[in-house]
């Protein structure tokens, strides 16, 4: 969970939606501090300004397969009911096989590309072509079929760069064998817990009274990301970003675990 601090950001006579108020304050006061983030033992500034334009780039393209339109479907909407650009990309085998598709058809046809019954050898050609179309400063997410993923984060990262690229998994793409896990220490809020090689660091640091918010418990939704303050992770999920990973500031303590023998971790 990212910690924050936010000072008092609705003005007296603000009227309307909450979606408004981020492009309503870079406007009229685009240096204004909307809030802070923790970042490591201080605290980093959020202008309007960022602020506004990290929402507008939030989600310029959305790329799915199959049942992988599920996650797709909330941002969709939220995308379009904020009027914010964006491109839907649906690969389906048939209209039959397409679930929502009337859904996404009624409420944002302007956005939505359907791609139906396209053989695999053509489908490199079409994500390329939605990649170039994409934007400066677009971000794309995926949701599908392993293999599919990897193609289009092949094409992503390489025309918008790897922090532009995000994918979701419907479960971890493979388990990560566990007879080599050894005890380690880790560090948080000034108290040091050991983790036996048989239990998560997310399970001994919420026993021990922390407020570590999970779901996944897989390394597959991003939830229980913590901020690696001292100490090398050894990443075992499959949501954190390869420049993430390559960072070392960030891991998903449900499943990852040390390659040194203590870890210093601060909440996200």
């Amino acid at each position: 969970m990212q910690e924050m601090s936010m000072p008092l950001v609705l003005p007296e006579t603000f009227t309307g939606s909450l979606g408004d108020l981020p492009g309503r304050q870079a406007s009229a006061d685009p240096g204004r501090v909307t809030f802070s983030v923790r970042s490591g033992a201080g605290w980093t500034d959020v202008t309007a300004a960022t602020f506004a334009a990290d929402v507008a780039a939030l989600a310029k393209g959305l790329i799915a397969a199959g049942i992988g339109i599920t996650p797709m479907l909330s941002m969709a909407r939220w995308l379009h009911v904020h009027g914010r650009p964006f491109d839907l990309h649906y690969f389906a085998r048939s209209a039959g096989e397409a679930a929502f598709l009337p859904l996404l058809q009624d409420r944002c046809p302007e956005a939505l590309h359907v791609h139906l019954g396209l053989p695999r050898s053509e489908q490199d050609a079409v994500v390329r072509a939605a990649v170039a179309a994409a934007p400066s400063g677009s971000h794309a997410f995926v949701c599908g079929p392993e293999g599919f993923m990897d193609k289009v984060e092949a094409v992503a990262c390489e025309a918008l760069g790897p922090e532009h690229f995000h994918r979701e998994s419907f479960q971890a793409s493979e388990s990560a064998d566990q007879s080599g896990n050894r005890p380690i220490e880790v560090t948080f809020e000034g108290a040091t817990y050991v983790v036996p090689a048989d239990r998560t660091i997310l399970q001994v640091l919420n026993q021990a009274g922390a407020d570590i918010a999970s779901s996944c418990s897989e390394g597959i939704c991003g939830t229980c990301i913590m901020t690696v303050l001292a100490g090398v992770p050894e990443h075992r999920d499959n949501v954190l970003t390869k420049a993430e990973r390559a960072s070392g500031e960030l891991m998903t303590v449900c499943v990852s675990r040390a390659q040194t023998p203590k870890l210093t971790l601060d909440y996200y």
